[in-house]
């Protein structure tokens, strides 16, 4: 570098202008900077887009329980009782469905509930899907819908429920990040 101040200070320019040209590339310390802070950068982003995805994965759930509830006092306004999937027409939004659905109802005539699955056909499996108890006296109509799914394909499951009361339980997956 010295020398390149005496060319230019002694007038000769050309010389100086092929000792710039020459150096052509970056050298590896440079190069090993830009991965270090390329990666410094990837361990803060990373975790931050994982919560955002459990987050939008979790929505769906909830986005179609509130769609269950609405269906369901829809129902229960013509008809003066709770139903299934089947008899109300309800039907899971959108194509990819990462959580099974199930609704369970307590009619006035003290009959059993019905239990509707309506189920992904990639998704939880039948063994670690959770139905949640529902405590629901025979005398009072009533429903329940759960969501359940494995999100981030660890041994615990997401639980979204809704009922009759639209009373909602979260028993959200600790491990997700963002919890």
């Amino acid at each position: 570098m010295l020398d390149l101040c005496q060319t230019c200070l002694q007038g000769n320019t050309k010389d100086a202008m092929k000792f710039i040209q020459s150096r052509n590339g970056f050298t590896l310390i440079e190069l090993m900077v830009v991965v270090a802070i390329i990666g410094i950068l990837a361990a803060i982003a990373a975790p931050a887009y994982m919560a955002w995805r459990a987050k939008s994965i979790q929505s769906e759930a909830k986005s179609n329980l509130a769609g269950v509830y609405v269906t369901e006092v829809a129902f229960y306004g013509e008809h003066s009782r709770y139903s299934g999937f089947t008899e109300t027409g309800y039907q899971v939004a959108g194509a990819t469905q990462r959580y099974t659905y199930r609704a369970q109802v307590t009619d006035s005539a003290a009959t059993p509930g019905v239990i509707e699955v309506l189920a992904p056909m990639s998704g939880p499996s039948a063994e670690n899907t959770v139905v949640a108890a529902a405590s629901m006296t025979a005398t009072t109509p009533g429903f329940t819908a759960t969501a359940t799914g494995n999100i981030d394909n660890d041994p615990t499951i997401d639980q979204w429920h809704v009922n009759d009361l639209k009373n909602g339980l979260t028993v959200a997956d600790v491990n997700d990040p963002g919890f």
